[in-house]
């Protein structure tokens, strides 16, 4: 069984595109090899800026013969019916054979495909897979027709065995396959031929050439961390950094470089990001002061002077980029020092955040009209977390963040501090915008909490009021983000307020009805799709009653907050399944008053997890959609409501009398365990319901012959029903209706 390699050479490949480009070469050859009929043991791709590689181990040598029977159409259809079906299966009419069917005559075509020799499936597989190759830009060069990401020089492709190499015969346009490819640009010019993969891999080496994405990666942060601890110095860790510059290079020449003394003291980040998104540099921090006092960067080759004219040349490159930065951070420190926070973000008054949500200044007085209302409930003062609202958005303004957007909310931070801003504002500045991922950090202050959460509903309930909701895949205003973010912030500070009753202040605190009988939506615009509907609705233009319009304000915002918290529901089940809990489980807490508390939803879906985790809290919930199924059907069958009471003095049965004892029993924990927010307590109650439950269906007959005995019975299952679904709704349980 022999062994295939591949090497498609080119021109620089955008480091980006690498990862994502071997990952396609293989499964598209893969999956072309085997659907020709080919088998294989292992395949392996890797990427280097010049080159992509396939290795695949275990190729059969050829394809299996097949013989295939097609059923055609009736004897007697139509011609075109008959000839469709001789195009699909390849053969000729006089080939057809008629055999007996249940509903007539047939035709049936036996179809065989001889076996194929492996290099004639690769030849075909590789070129179908170079001319639909799916790069996410490519180029067409010279006078070819064939596209490419860069223009594409050689093809190695050769089956290897015991007996040596073959070369896969193919030609496309004009680019013949060989058993030979190039090692580095520079340092090895000479061309290589290789026999297998092994020795494809050490002839690169031994040119300059190291082949694996993550051999490379080792390499730079092996010497760049060795470097740095010479000078006593630690290198900053940046894993997408690295797998970038690891595909920038063949050879890696790691080089250590200085940063002028006029630089050292920009805030650090500014240094770091300045590096990283113009320069590929890592930074090099001093542990002792934490600032950042040199560079790494990663050469492609060795030199006769060891890197020194390359780190010359890039320290020249940096000087400039970071004089740029020390002039937009003075600039900024000067406009803060005179004009205060308030007056740097005065500008935002003339920046649209949305056509129909009026300006960045707009969004402002309702961010900070709501972290005051929030921060009681977090632990802030209402007047910090105005404070930190108002000056949240102000270094959009800045030069810095102009020229970095990612330091938005850092460099906020950094003025605030200088504009004489303290007792937490500053940080809220930096942390209003977390957590912006799953796995970002959380803030924990009060006063970024109160100002993160005014964030983020404004945002929700703005675009919910102009429904500019997520559709499908489609999220432009990274709503879902919002929502996670609210959940987050709620559940990592332990936060008990009820979500919509802030969700519907906030929506009407934006429907205002003006003096002049005019609406104003707090968004600076008037002419809002609502205020349409209530000219279409009332008849009356602008000038309704006014108890009528709070009417139908009230009514819009209670559609819309409904709907808002079904989307925060939704996006709970996402971020909870992550954590194990089922959909069900969520769903059958959901239904439960109070869930619009996040906090004491998820707490109320952990305590059933977990209860439905044991076999007592698994097997209680056979017991219940028996006793919920048979009630219902009575009730149904009967007309009326099994809700009344039993009475233990029609009990009967043994298991009949312990039961109502053992509700008697649950019944005493689980209310005040539940008033108490206990739930856990409240389940393993319930849970303890399973046995005599068990029993009690194992010993009596609940349609008794007695109509007294019948509807206390039944009226016991209703006791079942009613004590279960005051700790959750478990009809929603998969398997308890």
């Amino acid at each position: 069984m022999p062994d295939l390699l591949i090497e498609l050479f080119s021109e620089e490949i955008p480091a980006r595109m690498q990862k994502r480009a071997s990952e396609d070469l293989k499964k598209l050859i893969t999956d072309g090899l085997v659907e020709a009929g080919l088998n294989y043991a292992g395949a392996a791709a890797f990427a280097t800026p010049r080159r992509l590689t396939l290795s695949v181990e275990g190729l059969t040598g050829e394809s299996k013969a097949v013989r295939e029977e097609r059923r055609g159409p009736k004897v007697g259809a139509p011609d075109k019916a008959i000839e469709g079906f001789l195009r699909g299966a390849g053969v000729a009419r006089e080939d057809l054979e008629i055999r007996d069917d249940k509903k007539g005559q047939v035709y049936f075509a036996v179809v065989e495909k001889p076996g194929r020799k492996a290099a004639d499936i690769v030849a075909e597989v590789l070129e179908k897979t170079i001319r639909n190759f799916p790069w996410p830009k490519s180029m067409r060069w010279g006078e070819g027709t064939l596209k490419w990401v860069r223009p594409l020089h050689s093809i190695l492709c050769i089956l290897c065995d015991e007996a040596g190499a073959e070369v896969v015969p193919l030609d496309i346009d004009g680019i013949r396959s060989s058993n030979t490819t190039q090692g580095h640009r520079f340092m090895a010019k000479d061309t290589i031929s290789v026999s297998s993969f092994d020795d494809y891999e050490a002839r690169l080496k031994r040119a300059y050439v190291v082949l694996r994405a993550d051999e490379r990666a080792e390499m730079i942060w092996h010497d760049a961390t060795n470097q740095a601890f010479a000078a006593g110095l630690e290198v900053v860790e940046d894993r997408g950094l690295l797998a970038e510059v690891a595909g920038l290079v063949e050879w890696p020449v790691v080089l250590l470089g200085r940063i002028d003394d006029d630089f050292l003291g920009l805030p650090p980040e500014v240094l770091q990001t300045s590096m990283k998104e113009h320069q590929k540099f890592f930074s090099v921090r001093n542990p002792k002061t934490g600032r950042i006092e040199r560079f790494v960067t990663v050469a492609n080759m060795e030199t006769a002077d060891n890197g020194a004219t390359i780190l010359a040349g890039n320290q020249k490159v940096l000087s400039a980029r970071l004089a740029d930065a020390k002039f937009f951070w003075e600039n900024d420190l000067r406009t803060v020092k005179t004009m205060g926070l308030e007056g740097m973000g005065a500008p935002l008054a003339d920046v649209t955040f949305h056509n129909k949500l009026g300006s960045q200044a707009d969004r402002i007085k309702r961010i900070e009209a709501l972290a005051r209302e929030i921060a009681p409930s977090v632990g802030a003062k209402p007047d910090l977390a105005a404070e930190a609202a108002r000056i949240c958005k102000s270094d959009l303004s800045s030069e810095m963040v102009y020229e970095f957007p990612e330091l938005q909310g850092l460099m906020g931070r950094y003025y605030a501090e200088a504009a004489g801003h303290d007792d937490g504002v500053p940080e809220a500045c930096e942390e209003h915008y977390s957590p912006l991922g799953p796995s970002d950090d959380v803030p924990t202050a009060p006063v970024s909490v109160a100002v993160a959460l005014a964030d983020k509903i404004d945002t929700l309930t703005g675009f919910w009021a102009i429904d500019e909701k997520p559709t499908g895949s489609k999220d432009p205003f990274a709503l879902r983000r919002a929502a996670l973010g609210v959940i987050r912030l709620a559940l990592q500070n332990e936060m008990r307020w009820e979500l919509i009753d802030l969700i519907v202040s906030h929506f009407m605190s934006k429907h205002e009805i003006v003096a002049d009988g005019s609406e104003g939506y707090g968004f600076g615009g008037k002419t809002d799709f609502l205020v349409e509907f209530w000219q279409l609705l009332s008849g009356t233009g602008y000038g309704g009653p006014e108890s009528e319009k709070e009417l139908f304000w009230l009514g819009v915002s209670d559609e819309l907050t409904k709907d808002l918290l079904s989307f925060f529901h939704d996006r709970l089940k996402v971020f909870l399944k992550d954590k194990g809990i089922r959909h069900d489980i969520i769903d059958a807490c959901i239904a439960m008053p109070g869930n619009d508390d996040l906090t004491l939803l998820v707490k109320r879906a952990e305590a059933l997890a977990e209860t439905l985790a044991t076999d007592d809290g698994e097997n209680l919930i056979q017991g219940f959609k028996r006793a919920n199924n048979i009630l219902t059907q009575a009730e149904e069958k009967d007309g009326v409501e099994y809700s009344y009471g039993a009475d233990l003095k029609y009990a009967e049965e043994p298991a009949e009398k312990a039961l109502f004892t053992a509700l008697d029993a649950a019944d005493a924990k689980i209310a005040p365990a539940m008033e108490a927010e206990d739930f856990s307590t409240a389940m393993t109650a319930m849970a303890a319901l399973r046995g005599p439950i068990d029993q009690f269906f194992t010993d009596v007959q609940v349609n008794a012959e007695s109509q007294v005995v019948r509807r206390n019975r039944l009226n016991l299952l209703s006791r079942i029903r009613k004590i279960c679904l005051s700790v959750a709704d478990l009809t929603n349980i998969e398997g308890s209706s």
